[in-house]
């Protein structure tokens, strides 16, 4: 179980969930009104039917909030937690109408964020040992980037950035459109003392020897094979070997799967990228059944 987990924004979460509500109607349910429901009370369970990493339990209790905040929920297990296939991850008390109003809406997000947080574990425990940090990127559902990259953390997983202002990317568009490797390399031997973090994609060999000339931070090795990046590692130690101070971070990224990734983990990489956990993930199976 997690220790700490830093939460999505609170206002953000809020604001997200009075959206969803607003968009599936919840708050004028016709089935509801058709049947006059009225002020039966009910009870239900959220329950799993396969094992998953646990995401969105709060946004869900947010959901039930915004909706009737009579509604009582009752959880045995937090964001984070490993839950196997079978287990009840919430109970909850409240008015009928509106624990079936708040019922679609509660598990979209449920389901896609616990998806998101499974496949990162998956990943996660794929290379365990080895010291090698899974990170998620940028392609997230629009909108939606908070509760990814936290459905990632549950995962047991890090962040790479945020978005595009939070640190240097130097990507392959960027170098086409600065000139050229070579441009490159001059406007990184210019680099003042106080540039901050900087990161470079390299897609050759070639590139990367010009590239461990100059200071850079992190240099990532964008769509190599596992051997491609055995050869890289070798000519990164053997700079290391010549420039005592030569410390640069190695990511590993680009189309690397649950069944490839442990091959990357090779000694000297610190990080495996990996854009599947986000815009890939299957929705976590589960279902609200009243009681």
């Amino acid at each position: 179980m997690m220790t700490r987990l830093d939460a999505p924004d609170p206002a953000r979460m809020v604001a997200m969930v009075q959206a969803a509500i607003a968009e599936d109607g919840a708050r004028s349910d016709a089935t509801v009104a058709f049947l006059d429901l009225g002020e039966r009370e009910a009870s239900a369970t959220i329950d799993v039917t396969a094992g998953i990493a646990l995401s969105g339990i709060d946004i869900a209790r947010e959901v039930f909030r915004q909706i009737d905040a009579s509604c009582t929920i009752e959880a045995p297990h937090r964001d984070g937690d490993r839950v196997a296939a079978g287990e009840t991850i919430c109970t909850i008390q409240g008015r009928a109408a509106s624990i079936v109003a708040a019922e679609r809406t509660a598990l979209n997000f449920l389901q896609h964020m616990s998806g998101v947080a499974t496949l990162t574990s998956r990943f996660v425990d794929a290379v365990a040992g080895t010291g090698v940090v899974i990170l998620d990127t940028r392609k997230t559902i629009p909108l939606w980037r908070e509760l990814d990259k936290y459905a990632v953390r549950c995962g047991g997983a890090q962040n790479h950035r945020r978005s595009l202002d939070a640190m240097v990317l130097v990507k392959d568009n960027h170098v086409r459109a600065l000139g050229g490797p070579e441009a490159l390399i001059a406007h990184l031997a210019a680099r003042a003392a106080d540039d901050g973090f900087v990161e470079v994609e390299v897609d050759s060999m070639k590139f990367l020897e010009q590239l461990l000339a100059v200071r850079v931070d992190r240099i990532m090795l964008d769509n190599f094979t596992p051997g491609q990046v055995g050869d890289a590692l070798e000519l990164v130690r053997s700079v290391r070997a010549t420039r005592a101070d030569k410390r640069v971070e190695i990511e590993v990224s680009g189309g690397i799967t649950l069944e490839s990734v442990r091959d990357y983990a090779l000694p000297g990489v610190d990080y495996i990228s990996v854009g599947a956990i986000t815009h890939s993930a299957p929705a976590a199976s589960m279902s609200l059944s009243l009681r």
